[in-house]
């Protein structure tokens, strides 16, 4: 499900008022492949709901280079909001989740395991309304990157 940025506080207002656990991630998510999908599981599973914050394709230009996003921010959300484990999409503009974290005030924020808590700006934020930040491993070899790369060589 996608939900609007402008909705998204809200929208995860209700969820908290409910009860839920609500566990955020944030990301690039350009070329989906099975790292991201047990990276998404593995997050799904610390919380009772997922909402994915999903890079625009104006910020990943600029944080990834001029020739990303390979697929378009409504196709990425379309193929994430479409796993099991992602409950909502959102789309934001920023380099960084920071404005989003605190709108959505997630229980858990979690990245991946090439990130610290000090390389992540949204840790603080997180941490002071009494969220957590958990870091998962990343699978060895899986990166859009990697994909892209083996891709030119052919």
């Amino acid at each position: 499900m996608l939900i609007p940025n402008e909705r998204i506080e809200a929208f995860a207002a209700v969820l908290r008022a409910a009860g839920q656990r609500v566990v955020f991630t944030n990301g690039c998510f350009d070329i989906l492949h099975a790292g991201h999908v047990r990276y998404l599981t593995a997050a799904r599973g610390l919380g009772d709901y997922l909402i994915l914050g999903l890079n625009s394709d104006a910020s990943v230009r600029r944080l990834k280079g001029a020739g990303r996003p390979v697929n378009s921010e409504a196709d990425r959300a379309e193929v994430v909001g479409a796993l099991q484990s992602v409950d909502a999409v959102v789309i934001f503009d920023e380099d960084t989740a920071e404005t989003l974290i605190a709108k959505v005030r997630p229980a858990v924020y979690v990245k991946g395991g090439d990130y610290t808590r000090e390389t992540l700006p949204e840790a603080r934020i997180v941490e002071s309304h009494g969220g957590e930040v958990a870091f998962i491993p990343l699978v060895e070899g899986k990166s859009t990157t990697n994909i892209i790369a083996r891709a030119a060589q052919k």
